[in-house]
């Protein structure tokens, strides 16, 4: 369904053009819908977890990973009363691992503030840590079944194949309102699932659309990065709780300089403390 993009931003499809929108999308869902255990529940705080685990992270991995969370710490009271390093553990193998203090700090201040029940308001949920616009938008759509505009990269993906062919360079504020437009308000729950697994597809079948967003990133190379070697660090003091300071370089295989600065960027995001040349997990 090709068409040309809107010259101004608050211009929107015509009727007909978002009911043969909607039925392109929903076709496909109806018959290649993937069974996501986040997707099998209405409860907040198990969307809100994968929502977390999801940034960043294949869908794959996240399967993976997410029934042990979730087993191991089934609602906000039990996530806000373990310590960190037994979210850090349960964590590990997910990667970026400043979502899981994040996480852990929702679950608090959820239960401290908001006496364990998720907000509904998306300006507050996306005042949490770790949460923005984005997130707090599928919150909003995933929990609540309310209409919001969600632009993740699958839906960003629909959206450059089917209304932005041959263009290159396409900001968000260009395909937000087409998102608001087409948005199935009876529905937007399913609706943008059937988005995401359409867009999921997509990436497998044709040239990635992504490539033409302005927002586009290419992912740099993990393998010898400074995110490696804090994953590997957080894996030590996950297993040892503490470890001197002299001893991780040898380790890792660094110098003492990046081992030290490293140590400081994760001490600063409130993952350790450093006492007398030894870094204690906190």
């Amino acid at each position: 369904m090709a068409r040309a993009p809107p010259d101004e931003p608050g211009e929107v499809l015509s009727l007909r053009e978002v009911a043969e929108f909607q039925e392109k999308v929903y076709r496909f869902y109806r018959v290649h819908r993937r069974d996501l255990p986040w997707r099998n529940t209405h409860d907040a705080y198990s969307i809100l977890v994968s929502e977390m685990m999801l940034q960043q992270t294949q869908v794959e991995r996240v399967l993976e990973r997410y029934p042990r969370f979730i087993a191991r710490f089934p609602d906000f009271s039990a996530l806000a009363k373990a310590s960190f390093p037994e979210v850090l553990g349960e964590w590990q193998g997910l990667g970026y691992n400043r979502r899981a203090i994040f996480l852990h700090r929702i679950a608090r201040l959820v239960v401290d503030e908001y006496a364990g029940r998720l907000p509904d308001d998306e300006g507050t949920l996306s005042s949490f840590p770790g949460i923005g616009e984005a997130t707090a938008a599928s919150l909003v759509a995933f929990v609540f079944n309310r209409p919001s505009i969600v632009i993740e990269t699958n839906v960003r993906r629909v959206f450059l194949h089917c209304f932005f062919e041959g263009h290159s360079v396409v900001r968000d504020r260009e395909i937000r309102p087409l998102v608001a437009a087409t948005c199935d308000r009876e529905s937007p729950r399913e609706w943008y699932y059937a988005l995401m697994d359409l867009g999921s597809a997509l990436k497998k079948r044709i040239p990635n659309p992504n490539r033409r967003s302005a927002h586009y990133r290419k992912q740099a190379a993990f393998e010898g990065s400074d995110r490696m070697v804090r994953g590997r660090i957080l894996a030590i003091l996950v297993r040892e709780g503490a470890v001197r300071e002299s001893d991780l370089p040898p380790m890792l295989g660094i110098d003492r300089n990046r081992a030290a600065g490293i140590l400081e960027t994760l001490e600063k995001e409130g993952f350790l403390k450093r006492e007398g040349g030894t870094a204690v997990l906190l």
